[in-house]
């Protein structure tokens, strides 16, 4: 199954959209903190609805306890990055591997790029800075889940 990481949100609805397309897909999420609000069960319930009795969800205190439970359970870090190389769609997803976005405002530090197994992009036209971070999440998490068959269950 591919996971979802979530690098310090800043946007709850932006979060509650992406509990809402886990929940819908069986993808579960790692929400790294400190996130720009408050990511109590009270206040994600407020943007995912009544998603989030259908999703995974683990939170992780900082990247370094996030990267440490990652190693440790042996999963390829997937980052999705405007300074990514290589189109999503020509990289080959395996099951287990978690797909990482970074903050709406600032994307993910230099540490965190260097720490990726892969770096994907979102081709967009030139003179765009880039998507909104759920529908590129949808999109990538789409495609994975093809490549993976993780649509036939």
């Amino acid at each position: 199954m591919l996971r979802l990481a979530l690098y310090q949100p800043d946007i709850p609805q932006n979060t509650g959209t992406l509990l809402r397309m886990a929940a819908c897909l069986g993808v579960a999420v790692e929400i790294i903190e400190p996130a720009g609000f408050d990511v109590s069960d009270r206040h994600l319930r407020r943007s995912g609805l009544d998603y989030l009795d259908h999703v995974a969800i683990t939170r992780h205190r900082s990247w370094a306890a996030f990267s440490e439970w990652q190693k440790r359970a042996g999963l390829r870090l997937v980052l999705a990055t405007t300074q990514g190389a290589l189109p999503y769609t020509e990289f080959a997803y395996r099951p287990g591997d978690c797909l990482l976005m970074g903050r709406e405002s600032a994307g993910v530090p230099e540490a965190v790029h260097a720490a990726a197994d892969a770096r994907v992009v979102v081709p967009i036209r030139p003179g765009m800075r880039s998507l909104n971070v759920a529908v590129c999440a949808a999109m990538i998490l789409g495609e994975g889940l093809r490549q993976t068959d993780g649509f036939s269950r």
